[in-house]
């Protein structure tokens, strides 16, 4: 079977089964995943949430947040949860949910978006840059903060 990119509005009836994925995924409240997608879904805002899927079944995805529980709060938005499940891993879907991303906020005006990650030379690849360090919110070490323009 293909896979499926899609966005959570093209599918809002799976808003509760997308917030459980990506609680499983980054064992952070299901609520509050399911608060971002409601504000989207209502179209409070236009900082949305990307999934992949492999018939019913999701397999990757991530969201865009104001801010993703770090200090640098005057970098907004940023993405967020970006996950794919192991098993799908190294077939390009979190760089086409990245593209995705980008060009849908792009769309509506959202222009430059920030991730924060420890990983290097990954998001390179979808044309992001690094562009500083930030604290994490409990997090002992500094973070890596890239950035889409």
């Amino acid at each position: 079977m293909e896979l499926q990119y899609k966005t959570l509005r093209e599918i809002p009836e799976r808003a509760d089964d997308a917030a459980q994925w990506f609680h499983e995924c980054w064992d952070v409240p299901k609520e509050a995943y399911l608060e971002c997608m409601e504000a989207y879904l209502s179209g409070e805002t236009e900082y949305g949430w990307y999934i992949c899927m492999d018939g019913e079944k999701f397999v990757g995805g991530l969201g865009v947040i104001e801010n993703d529980f770090h200090d640098r709060k005057d970098l907004a938005p940023n993405v967020c949860a970006v996950y794919t499940d192991e098993a799908y891993r190294r077939r390009g879907i979190a760089g086409k949910l990245l593209t995705m991303a980008v060009e849908d906020l792009r769309a509506h005006g959202i222009s430059p978006v920030y991730l924060l990650t420890n990983h290097t030379g990954f998001y390179e690849r979808y044309g992001w840059e690094f562009l500083c360090m930030a604290q994490g919110d409990g997090e002992p070490e500094l973070s890596r903060v890239y950035i889409h323009r």
